[in-house]
């Protein structure tokens, strides 16, 4: 995963641009993302939460990312306030549906 990641923000690198490979989808207890800037990898660590209630993690991450580098956060900030959220929006996620169930998008930031 650092490789592909690496390998994805060497060709950026002339357009100054970060590239976060999320880890949710491997196996094992603990998971983790990689935020891959020119030379620097920063690990974004949290322990697996066993839930079907999943739908959606990827497009909250980013919006929440987003959200934080609107309000003039740095990147590796926005990553670690976002991954933060999304662990606890999949904590106490309502159980609702079926599958693979809708996050608790409306918990409070601490």
């Amino acid at each position: 995963m650092e490789k592909a990641a690496r390998t994805l923000c060497a060709e950026l690198l002339p357009h100054k641009m970060a590239v976060l490979a999320k880890g949710g989808h491997l196996d094992g207890a603990g998971l983790v993302d990689l935020l891959v800037q020119e030379e620097t990898v920063t690990q974004f660590s949290a322990s697996r939460i066993e839930s079907r209630h999943t739908h959606g993690t990827g497009c909250t991450l980013a919006s929440a990312i987003a959200t934080g580098l609107a309000q003039g956060m740095d990147i590796k900030d926005a990553v670690r306030r976002a991954h933060a959220y999304v662990h606890k929006a999949i904590a106490t996620a309502p159980g609702f549906g079926k599958g693979h169930g809708p996050l608790n998008h409306g918990h409070p930031l601490d």
